[in-house]
């Protein structure tokens, strides 16, 4: 079985509300075993376009990384930065 890794990019516009997610969000991540391996460190753009903070997430598997996303606990955590900022998540595939 592959892992899987998350990968969101985001552009923070409400500090204060993004902050509530920020709080919330790891503790799903904890819930299905994920390891965040960076998050929001210095980053070098080096093609197309990106947004100031970017996060990978390690999963077990790909399974396990959707039904994170698509948990209670996450989705709370989601609601909490609607109109916070702009984010693209995805999740990809790892190889074996």
């Amino acid at each position: 079985m592959s892992k899987a890794y998350w990968i969101a990019s985001v552009k923070i516009t409400d500090p204060e509300s993004y902050q509530q997610y920020a709080e919330l969000g790891p503790k799903a991540f904890q819930k299905y075993g994920a390891r965040i391996l960076a998050r929001a460190g210095e980053t070098k753009f080096m093609e197309g376009e990106a947004r100031p903070r970017n996060v990978v997430v390690e999963f077990d598997s790909l399974e396990l990384a959707e039904a994170c996303y698509n948990s209670e606990e996450y989705q709370t955590a989601k609601n909490l930065r609607e109109g916070a900022g702009e984010a693209t998540i995805l999740i990809v595939e790892g190889v074996q």
